[in-house]
């Protein structure tokens, strides 16, 4: 139902389920404002957004009044609003009067020196001086966490971080404590918050209260290059922006993407930026008399060359890591065609994903959008506040509206929202997918059922066999209802798997090889050379004699081991196409260069190419990327999901094999060091330290 207003003399024509802000928004009103946040539950404690409302005795908070509350005309005339006569000019001069009384005059060390609202709103809305005469009140800082730098002297008790905290990330710590002057923000256990999105309360934050603490006052947002890209610390592709100042990244900050991360980031797509500079592989190395010695480019790859021709095309295998791009990988995959050899795997921790059972097999096939639709989820072997907090955060979002039902098989966590726990193995499992369990009652009576399986319950040796019952219990979820849902999902941990999966990147035959084989043919002395695209995460010790190369970085656990190394750009410092876990190609930009001579991964492997005596048809990043839409097209459609019907399953469920009866784990053990680039940060190590330390006085307190 729409309703007629007048909005500073223009007639307009508003739905009336918006706020009274929201329709001046649209009539093309500017409203100052500190409380409200689209995301965020409506507080209207600031009172910095009032309007006059023809027949109210006083302005009204726009952020708390519907449009569908503002009462008739006699005449049934339409609603007069203003938002710049001269009643409301005073009324925000007042309240930014009141909201200054006890603001500091510090504001030229501020950290948000050219990003503050409050500067901003008071320059715009202001009037620029004050009757307030006592003295100031002054605050002492909290310590809200390890990533949060705090000035609550500033703080205006807008809420933002409290109703953050509470409603999205799902930590119910952050309060306010006392009434009137004596009201302050705090934990309600004075000890930090240690949520995987915390630090979105700096960016909610509006006066300068809150704070980054790793990067405080190391640099002026106008001294600062912005590049827009995406994230790769997950699989869940949030859009963010890297800010660099010369050849260094300083921060990372959100960008808005309503289909996949909101504006929220995760603390570790956030905090990873110190990782960028430390532990980085910047020349060639190759390993003489058991030292690893800086070489030349043309040392180095004529080394690896040499043992690649000489070896058996059925003795070398390659294995791509977390945060391999797609280019690399379609490069690295062309030249072992050209010399003969199929053992190529990037399916790093053995997950048993089989491309030939169809893209629907091994990808999000409800998006993360979707997940709002959602009203029943099963999870399986997974904890996604670990392994994709910012979707995590999107069920929370989906469970906080009502009519979610949401079970658990694996491992108890806190999720952040409450869960059936079905049980913990593969014997549950196996009574979901025959139809025996109450809950999979409970999927059948859904309209928009999920059922979401994780890394690690695929990751086993009965893998092949856990993903046909997922399948199956997502087939018998959706029978009968509409076909173009389809509940079955994949979550991944690692960038590079859904892009190494359309591009074929697996053995010949990826259901019975992988790199746990390639690691216990290397044992043997079976494997003459193994090349490691940035692969850490491997047994790097039960590789025996061979002949190991690895490419990235980082100089991380593959390049402790390895015999020859290729310095490599990071995925800030390269344009690389990742598809993410719903299989939605996004193309990262180049903020930074490359540290010394570190270069991007796919010219190293066209390097390789011409002195194996196998040259690859391309020289430039534009004529591979045609290349390889050519051999993936799915890699063109950038920024879309093909979606996929539940009959595009059918191959997958048909799967046999018993599924044992070990509990499933989560694919995540430790959210901040789970990738060489976290595992080089500084600030990742700290946060670490803090949530183990935290684990282990709260088990002690259980036994207690």
């Amino acid at each position: 139902m729409t309703r007629q207003l007048i909005i500073d003399g223009n007639l307009v024509e508003v739905e009336d389920g918006l706020t009274l802000l929201q329709a001046c928004e649209q009539a093309g009103a500017e409203i100052p404002r500190f409380c409200y946040h689209e995301r965020l539950s409506i507080a209207g404690n600031c009172r910095m957004c009032l309007v006059e409302v023809q027949g109210s005795p006083k302005p009204i908070a726009s952020c708390a009044m519907g449009v569908a509350d503002l009462p008739p005309n006699r005449d049934n005339s339409p609603k007069i609003i203003s938002t710049r006569s001269e009643t409301v000019k005073k009324a925000r001069e007042g309240v930014m009067e009141f909201l200054l009384i006890n603001h500091p005059l510090d504001c030229p060390i501020c950290d948000q020196g050219g990003e503050c609202d409050l500067q901003d709103q008071a320059i715009a809305y202001g009037s620029g001086g004050s009757r307030f005469a006592e003295n100031k009140r002054a605050v002492e800082e909290k310590y809200i966490g390890p990533l949060i730098k705090t000035a609550m002297t500033r703080c205006i008790h807008c809420t933002r971080c409290v109703r953050f905290m509470t409603e999205v990330a799902g930590v119910e710590e952050l309060g306010a404590i006392g009434r009137g002057e004596d009201m302050e923000i705090t934990t309600y256990l004075e000890r930090g918050i240690l949520s995987e999105m915390s630090a979105n309360v700096n960016d909610l934050c509006p006066v300068g209260a809150l704070t980054h603490r790793p990067w405080a006052h190391n640099a002026r947002p106008w001294e600062l290059r912005k590049t827009e890209t995406f994230d790769v610390m997950d699989a869940v592709g949030s859009a963010i922006r890297v800010d660099a100042r010369g050849r260094e990244v300083m921060r990372i900050l959100p960008r808005n993407n309503d289909a996949v991360n909101e504006e929220w980031i995760s603390d570790k797509t956030r905090h990873v930026a110190d990782g960028l500079r430390t532990q980085r592989l910047d020349q060639p190395y190759v390993r003489k008399d058991g030292r690893l010695v800086p070489a030349s480019w043309d040392e180095a790859l004529a080394a690896v060359a040499a043992k690649l021709k000489s070896a058996n095309p059925d003795r070398i295998a390659a294995v791509a890591g977390p945060l391999a791009g797609a280019e690399e990988m379609f490069a690295l995959k062309d030249l072992f065609a050209r010399l003969g050899a199929t053992n190529v795997d990037c399916r790093e921790d053995g997950a048993k994903l089989d491309p030939t059972l169809g893209r629907a097999s091994y990808v999000f096939n409800s998006t993360i959008e979707g997940i709002e639709k959602a009203d029943a989820i099963l999870l399986i072997g997974t904890n996604p506040r670990l392994e994709a907090a910012v979707l995590n955060a999107r069920i929370r979002k989906r469970w906080r509206k009502g009519g979610l039902t949401v079970g658990l098989v694996g491992e108890r966590v806190d999720l952040a929202y409450p869960y059936e726990h079905l049980g913990s193995g593969g014997r549950t499992l196996t009574e979901l997918a025959d139809g025996k369990h109450a809950f999979a009652d409970v999927l059948k009576n859904a309209a928009a059922p999920l059922v979401i399986v994780g890394m690690s319950a695929i990751a086993r040796a009965d893998g092949g066999a856990v993903l046909a019952a997922a399948a199956r219990i997502a087939s018998a979820a959706t029978s009968g209802k509409d076909a173009g849902w389809n509940a079955f999902n994949v979550l991944h941990t690692a960038a590079s798997r859904v892009a190494g999966l359309d591009l074929g990147f697996v053995p010949e035959k990826p259901a019975s090889t992988d790199v746990a084989s390639f690691v216990a043919a290397a044992g043997k002395g079976d494997l003459s050379v193994l090349f490691l695209l940035g692969a850490d995460d491997i047994d790097t010790q039960a590789l025996g004699n061979a002949f190991v190369v690895y490419q990235g970085s980082h100089g991380d656990a593959g390049a402790h081991r390895a015999d020859v190394i290729f310095p490599a750009a990071a995925y800030t410092e390269k344009s690389a196409t990742y598809v993410n876990t719903e299989g939605r190609a996004q193309v990262t930009a180049r903020a930074v260069f490359p540290p010394g001579l570190a270069r991007e991964d796919w010219t190293i492997i066209r390097a390789l190419s011409a002195l194996t005596g196998h040259t690859l048809p391309y020289d430039t990043l534009e004529a591979l990327r045609a290349a390889m839409y050519k051999a993936a097209p799915t890699l063109a459609a950038l920024d879309r999901v093909a979606h996929a019907p539940a009959s595009a399953l059918d191959a997958l469920a048909k799967g046999k094999g018993a599924i044992n009866d070990e509990p499933f784990r989560t694919a995540v053990r430790d959210f901040y060091l789970t990738n060489p680039i976290a595992r080089a940060s500084a600030v990742m190590a700290e946060m670490s330290a803090l949530v183990t330390q935290a684990g282990r006085q709260a088990s002690l307190a259980a036994a207690e």
